[in-house]
């Protein structure tokens, strides 16, 4: 069962009086289809640097993509189910594209999770244990913990036999300026 989340939103009302517009359990909730149990819950986005907090529109009703909008951030939390739940038989590639994400995956790693985004992502562990997988090396991380993620390739796994839920923020960041292989210079012919 999917962890629902309680989202209170502040505004401003007729008097420029702060006030609360919305509580209750966030709308904006997305199972992956190809990967039961992994769960998206999108609680709001900016769009902007400075962020614009006039107005009552909801910022978090639009279809849940896995990165923010240029110049933009989204507050998320996921749910990760057990390994066991899914690795052997999801479709991480589609669940990726269900998600506008279809450039995310690394296509060479053995592992489906894998991947690249252009963003800062701070993560905090809310329940449960998660390894964070690099390229070179993973580390675990439990209820409390917090990990900066910054435009790494890498994946997660939840090896216990309970889901783990973690709060992120997405911040959206260049691309990182480097290439993954550096083709070797072309050679000068020789006149002859």
């Amino acid at each position: 069962m999917i962890w629902r989340v309680r989202r209170v939103l502040t505004g401003h009302d007729s008097q420029d009086k702060s006030t609360f517009i919305a509580d209750g359990l966030a709308p904006n909730v997305k199972e992956m289809a190809s990967m039961p149990g992994l769960a998206l819950t999108d609680l709001w986005e900016t769009t902007g640097a400075p962020a614009d907090n006039d107005g009552h529109a909801d910022a978090a009703t639009r279809p849940v993509r896995l990165e923010p909008p240029q110049n933009g951030t989204i507050l998320r939390i996921v749910e990760f189910p057990p390994d066991a739940a899914w690795r052997q038989n999801a479709d991480a590639r589609e669940a990726f594209k269900s998600i506008g994400a279809g450039h995310a995956p690394d296509k060479k790693s053995a592992d489906p999770m894998m991947h690249r985004t252009s963003t800062v992502d701070y993560i905090i562990v809310l329940k449960g244990e998660i390894h964070a997988i690099m390229e070179q090396g993973e580390t675990l991380l439990r209820a409390g913990d917090i990990l900066v993620q910054r435009g790494t390739n890498h994946s997660w796994s939840v090896r216990g036999n309970e889901p783990c839920i973690v709060a992120a923020v997405l911040v959206n960041a260049k691309p990182l300026s480097f290439s993954r292989k550096k083709k070797p210079a072309k050679k000068a012919k020789k006149k002859k």
